[in-house]
Formats: structure tokens, sequence, C-alpha cells
């Protein structure tokens, strides 16, 4: 059985470097891809990483009803550790 591939109608511009359109030029041809193809592939991944912990996380009904408790609780005052965290460097910074 066939299927049918969505009909591409929007395009997408990216600028870069000569430095990084070779690299991104080398990267498809070890991966048989149209630049195109490599950027689309690559960008899908990623974008599919980073929201897959924002769209959906499952829970028995134990740990529901552990969850809604956490969620129903009064606000308290930052402990220690929320503070260092809000205040201290990370790994990135």
């Amino acid at each position: 059985m066939a299927t049918s591939t969505p009909l591409k109608s929007e395009r997408i511009d990216v600028r870069a470097s000569a430095s990084v359109k070779q690299l991104l030029q080398k990267a498809a041809q070890a991966s048989h891809k149209s630049v195109s193809e490599f950027l689309l592939d690559a960008g899908i991944t990623a974008a599919n990483q980073t929201l897959a912990d924002r769209r959906r996380f499952e829970l028995n009904d134990e740990r529901w009803r552990q969850f809604q408790e956490l969620l129903d609780r009064p606000v308290s005052a930052p402990d220690s550790r929320m503070k260092a965290l809000l205040t201290e460097p990370g790994v990135l910074d």
C-alpha cells in the first residue's frame, strides 16, 4: 500500500556563514541527502526532543494522586536549596 507524502508548501529561509554551509553540505552528502532534507530531518528531530517533555507525561493512579496533592499545597517560602538554585550560576552560565 502506497503512503502519500504531505505537500511541501512552506519555505524556511536560513542564513549561515560559508563555513557552516560547507559543514552542512558535507554532512548532508555523507547522509546521502540534500542539504534541505538533512536540515529538515535534523530540525524535526531537535524540535521533537525539545517538545517531548512538554507534550505529555503519564502517571499511574498513585503517582497522579501525589502529583495532585503537590499542586494543591499552599505555596511556601522558598528553602535554601531553592534560593541556591535561583541565585547560583548554572552549568551553562
